[in-house]
């Protein structure tokens, strides 16, 4: 009898894995040809990723890819290439917006983050090390970190995942397995393996409106840094509410307003003027400029095991 000299995958198996495989390439398939090379003009030189959103040539980007450059060259997939100018960035979320001198073709759209569950398929493409238009693929390793910005601030309601990333995927898309952008491409840590950030859609799309109304970004500031967890059940019950999520205060700052409204380490936050906060990215949105400056109910689960409500006001931030 004569043998084979390869493994033989069941067919079950071979189905999954054909579903995994077209799953990743459909998803490609549709983001991909929106994402471009980004180069700055003038300046300091370097390049990364960006993504268009709109058919008009809107394109996300990280901050540090456009740097301090006013022009950029952005060349698609298919070998068109043309300027645009930086609208507006912020450097608290390393987000940055461009407007192409002309129609860039295709583009993608803006998922809602917070639907993601850990473990769901993340797909990264970009232009790592100069080596145009690379897809790799992963998972949604965990949600809601928080990490340092290079204004030295927290950055709220960051993703973490295992999908490969380079120097060069910075600002490209993080897709997911249907084809929706679901963040932006960030930041690794050098030295580690598997560990790679992305600025959630959310947070991204609160920063693009904020640049294409206002041209930068206003912010409302309470002075806390927190965690997107699941709700405990029992922190369900005694507040009456079907949230799953919420927030888990993990520092307050001394001396800003929400340490003068009362808020503590390990306080959960439940609404924010009734709007119910289920996750980082709900306070990101709800902090906006409209509220600086302006008494703020919020909705908490303190450490005591009370349901209280506590009025902060927000200031601007600096």
């Amino acid at each position: 009898m004569g043998f084979m000299d390869k493994a033989v995958v069941p067919a079950e198996d071979g189905a999954l894995i054909d579903a995994y495989s077209q799953s990743i390439a459909s998803a490609v398939d549709m983001v991909g040809p929106a994402v471009s090379r980004i180069e700055r003009v003038g300046g300091r030189g370097g390049h990364g990723s960006g993504f268009a959103i709109s058919p008009d040539g809107l394109i996300v980007t990280n901050n540090h890819v456009v740097d301090d450059a006013r022009l950029v060259r952005i060349t698609t997939p298919d070998g068109f290439v043309t300027e645009g100018r930086v609208l507006g960035r912020d450097v608290d979320t390393d987000i940055a917006l461009i407007r192409a001198n002309s129609g860039v073709g295709a583009w993608a759209r803006l998922g809602d983050s917070k639907r993601l569950r850990r473990g769901h398929i993340a797909i990264a493409i970009g232009n790592p090390l100069g080596f145009e238009w690379t897809v790799t693929a992963g998972i949604i390793s965990a949600l809601g970190r928080s990490m340092r910005s290079a204004s030295g601030r927290l950055m709220d309601d960051v993703i973490q995942t295992d999908a490969a990333l380079n120097p060069g995927n910075s600002g490209g898309p993080l897709v997911s397995s249907n084809g929706e952008v679901i963040g932006v491409n960030t930041a690794v840590i050098q030295g580690a393996q598997s560990i790679a950030f992305a600025v959630a859609s959310n947070t991204a799309n609160v920063v693009v409106s904020e640049i294409l109304r206002y041209g930068h970004v206003r912010r409302a500031f309470i002075g806390i840094a927190g965690d997107t967890i699941e709700l405990p059940r029992k922190v369900a019950l005694e507040a009456g509410t079907g949230q799953a999520t919420s927030v888990r205060v993990r520092r307050v700052e001394p001396g800003g307003p929400a340490e003068r409204g009362g808020l503590k380490d390990g306080d959960y936050i439940l609404a924010i003027d009734g709007t119910p906060v289920g996750g980082v990215d709900d306070i990101v949105r709800l902090m906006s400029g409209e509220r600086i400056g302006r008494d703020t109910e919020l909705l908490v689960f303190s450490v005591a095991g009370r349901l209280e409500r506590r009025t902060v006001l927000p200031v601007a931030r600096s």
